[in-house]
């Protein structure tokens, strides 16, 4: 993954929720970067492309099956 991910823009995820657990994302031209909202300075797992959309399609389809 090439972008800078501290010059990344992060926003939280919408699967979040209201809750403490909170994941903030950054799309990036190469896919999408995840970390942990409170504990940034842990780093964060980057996901190419493909595997970002496979996720979110996953996320999208267990949510209408709920």
């Amino acid at each position: 993954m090439a972008a800078d991910p501290t010059q990344a823009l992060w926003r939280t995820s919408s699967y979040s929720g209201t809750g403490k657990e909170c994941v903030e994302v950054a799309d990036v031209e190469s896919g999408a970067y995840v970390r942990d909202s409170k504990q940034p300075e842990l780093g964060h797992l980057a996901f190419a492309s493909a595997e970002w959309h496979t996720f979110v399609t996953s996320l999208k389809t267990v949510d209408a099956n709920s």
